[in-house]
């Protein structure tokens, strides 16, 4: 008996060392990604939200500043936006890595943390992208605001729309397929070639579908304020565990349900709250 439990402990050894590591890797990540936004919030001036009629606040995030450039306030949005995507979607994108990793390592190919590292890159790529097409859009609307008194007061209106559509696209069969999609893709085995491209193409997919799969949640966390640390917290957390709870089970569907009534509810209340200022 003693020794095939000798036998045994190698075998546990050698499986435990690289899941030790690749979480212990993205946990650094994390932490990183989670230092960069509270240094990035913190080292925003003052008057980081300016006041608009209507009785809402409007990001700097979204403004020139005195003596930028168009193009260096874009890039500075964009260095913003990926240091919050790094804490906001790695716990979400985790489970779908170690999955892809354990397909390379049955698949024989002799390094998979490469090919994991690099479907990771063009997942946080595709996500860049989306921040560099939502930055015009905000600027252009804030710019309208800023110019537009009228818009500017029917802004809480949209937002109160936004996030009802939000909801109620939780409890779309739209959702379930998407959501089923991540959390099972990354263990599909059909086609894993051993080479950089298609382990970047394959994080270029997740991405695409991540971003399918979380449109309403980033839409409501685009409209309730990017740089609102309560919002990104709480949209995180929905995302992820959507993520880690077991797929197509009943409580899984009740928690992404939950989440929709929710975001109806929040809609509801600044409509209301929207209506009874104006």
């Amino acid at each position: 008996m003693s020794s095939v439990l000798t036998a045994h402990r190698p075998a546990r050894s050698r499986s435990a060392g690289p899941r030790l590591a690749f979480f212990g890797i993205l946990a650094v990540l994390f932490i990183a990604g989670v230092a960069a936004t509270l240094a990035w919030h913190a080292s925003m001036p003052a008057m980081g939200a300016m006041p608009m009629p209507g009785g809402w606040t409007m990001s700097m995030a979204w403004m020139r500043m005195c003596g930028q450039t168009w193009g260096r306030t874009a890039m500075a949005f964009l260095g913003m936006w990926i240091a919050m995507m790094v804490p906001m979607m790695l716990p979400s994108l985790a489970p779908m890595l170690w999955r892809y990793r354990q397909a390379l390592a049955a698949a024989g190919q002799v390094r998979p943390g490469m090919s994991t590292v690099l479907a990771g890159a063009g997942y946080f790529f595709v996500w860049g992208m989306v921040g560099l097409a939502v930055f015009p859009v905000g600027a252009a609307l804030a710019a309208i605001a800023t110019q537009a008194q009228g818009l500017a007061r029917a802004a809480p209106l949209a937002a109160a729309v936004v996030l009802m559509m939000a909801g109620v696209l939780q409890f779309a069969a739209w959702k379930a397929r998407q959501l089923a999609y991540c959390t099972s893709a990354a263990g599909r085995t059909r086609a894993l070639p051993a080479d950089a491209g298609s382990a970047w193409r394959h994080g270029l997919r997740l991405g695409l579908h991540c971003i399918r799969c979380c449109a309403g949640l980033t839409a409501a966390w685009l409209v309730m304020g990017v740089m609102d640390l309560r919002v990104m917290a709480a949209v995180t957390l929905a995302m992820t565990l959507e993520r880690w709870m077991p797929a197509g089970a009943r409580v899984t569907r009740l928690a992404v349900r939950l989440t929709g009534a929710v975001l109806v509810g929040v809609g509801v209340a600044t409509l209301v709250q929207a209506g009874w200022g104006g």
